[in-house]
């Protein structure tokens, strides 16, 4: 088990300088391999809730993966001009590390894992450590356990809805503060203008 409240709160840090921007969370990875499943569950049970600070891609349905990553940034970007992007993955690590997950403030290297090469996802990431590395990469990622990813993915998804319920609530409060600012000062310009009629 991951200390999901510590996690929340730095990923609240991190966010604390962009939540006025959009938010998107993109999930890279395959379901033709276990291990790489872990963000496109993410993906598909983030798509089941009702986030309202968040925009997801990467699913089962709707995979993001090393064949069509590039393509798939490209209209991500060209849709969200100037938004925030966090990426989340599975890796490999330490065999002490497997089961954790990290919030990290650098962008998502997705594929660095199993030697691949590809572009940079996002302004911070979430990854998850799935298995060891160091040995048959691939064949690693595709005979990890299913129920390690699906706890895994089980609990950034509860990660995600706390942030974006945190994130919710603070938006709300500033409304209502707007809201009762506005009323105030309507009532204190009626008062004024009240006053100049004479009628106080």
């Amino acid at each position: 088990m991951n200390d999901l409240k510590k996690l929340r709160n730095q990923l609240l840090d991190i966010l604390s300088l962009h939540e006025n921007k959009e938010l998107v969370i993109v999930c890279v990875g395959s379901d033709r391999s276990t291990g790489d499943s872990l963000a496109p569950l993410v993906g598909k049970f983030l798509k089941e809730v009702n986030l309202k600070r968040f925009i997801v891609y990467g699913t089962l349905e709707d995979p993001i993966h090393a064949e069509n990553l590039e393509e798939k940034m490209n209209s991500i970007n060209v849709k969200h001009k100037d938004a925030y992007i966090i990426g989340i993955d599975a890796c490999l690590g330490r065999l002490s590390s497997v089961g954790r997950i990290d919030v990290r403030n650098t962008p998502l290297q997705a594929g660095a894992g199993v030697g691949k090469n590809l572009p940079p996802v996002g302004e911070s990431s979430i990854v998850g450590i799935v298995n060891i590395s160091g040995f048959m990469e691939f064949y690693v990622l595709q005979s990890t356990r299913l129920s390690l990813v699906m706890s895994m993915a089980n609990e950034i998804v509860e990660l995600v809805k706390s942030v974006d319920e945190y994130l919710s609530e603070g938006v709300a409060e500033i409304k209502k503060a707007m809201e009762h600012k506005k009323k105030k000062y309507f009532y204190i310009s009626k008062g004024r203008f009240r006053k100049w009629l004479g009628l106080v």
